[in-house]
């Protein structure tokens, strides 16, 4: 009896950002909710916050707050406060 490898999976490398602070704005432009960066890779991030609001399945990150560049998200999963988001180009 001979075991199969099993093929391995080539991921983006991922950073750890250990709850760096971040803000998230919501479709409407003017809602914005503080959340917490917990890894982040080229395409995509994993953010926590501890709203008790929707915030829908797309919204804008700033993830540097001293810039004005907000990085446009898409939720790919989420699980109560923690969200996986792809970033959109």
């Amino acid at each position: 009896m001979t075991v199969q490898e099993r093929p391995k999976v080539q991921r983006e490398p991922r950073r750890q950002m250990n709850g760096r602070p971040a803000r998230m704005t919501l479709r409407d432009g003017i809602t914005e909710l503080d959340c917490a960066v917990i890894d982040i890779a080229p395409g995509g991030a994993r953010i926590v916050t501890d709203a008790e609001i929707d915030v829908g399945d797309k919204f804008a990150l700033l993830l540097v707050a001293k810039h004005d560049r907000r990085q446009r998200c898409e939720v790919v999963w989420r699980r109560a406060n923690t969200f996986g988001v792809r970033f959109l180009s």
